[in-house]
């Protein structure tokens, strides 16, 4: 008989790298050029017609940028399901139509992790990290003229909504965005250009190693 313990069987546990940063601040462009799996928590917004749906201070409308219109629960439960299993089943949203237009599956193929990013990102950095589930937190952060100028061309390119919307809109989130990083730091995340949160996704696929499961 085997003298390992509980015939333990090495297997794979995934980590997450969370990624959060204001809207247009280039989460999607480097998780796309990291070449890792990508799991887009944007995805997890709630449908238009949701009646839980926050609103805005003036009351003209949705606010689409409080965790509040977004099945923050459902997105960990995906995380938690990458992480220990390396699938999951995960929604796609049509910002277009407004609410979820179908479901995919999101498979890591091997890989020792994978990134998990959208603005509410830095809002699961206490539960992964307290699961056991955590590589690395990240705010990508960038001057705020900078943002609003990505974040207009990317919503104008893709249809996302209105021009007069989108400039209501960028003007609000430009003035907001200081703070935006200021809490996304207070929720456990790292403020922090491109180039250092590529480095530092890099340190954490590097790091990752197996891990003993017993049979």
């Amino acid at each position: 008989m085997s003298d390992s313990p509980l015939n333990a069987a090495s297997t794979t546990r995934a980590r997450v790298v969370l990624l959060s940063g204001p809207s247009g601040s280039g989460k999607s462009s480097l998780a796309e050029r990291a070449g890792l799996p990508v799991l887009q928590l944007d995805d997890f917004y709630k449908d238009g017609d949701d009646p839980t749906l926050p609103l805005l201070a003036d009351g003209t409308g949705t606010d689409w940028d409080s965790p509040l219109s977004w099945h923050g629960g459902e997105a960990l439960a995906a995380i938690r399901l990458l992480v220990e299993r390396g699938r999951a089943e995960v929604p796609v949203y049509s910002i277009p139509a407004n609410g979820r237009a179908g479901s995919r599956t999101l498979d890591l193929d091997g890989a020792p992790a994978f990134i998990a990013e959208g603005i509410f990102a830095a809002e699961l950095v206490a539960r992964c990290e307290a699961e056991g589930l955590l590589g690395d937190a990240l705010c990508l952060r960038n001057r705020p003229l900078t943002t609003a100028w990505r974040r207009f061309r990317r919503d104008v390119r893709e249809g996302r909504k209105s021009v007069p919307y989108l400039l209501r809109r960028g003007w609000r989130l430009m003035r907001a965005e200081r703070g935006i990083v200021a809490r996304q730091v207070a929720l456990g995340a790292h403020a922090c250009a491109g180039p250092e949160a590529t480095a530092r996704v890099r340190a954490t696929v590097h790091a990752a190693r197996p891990v003993a499961v017993s049979a």
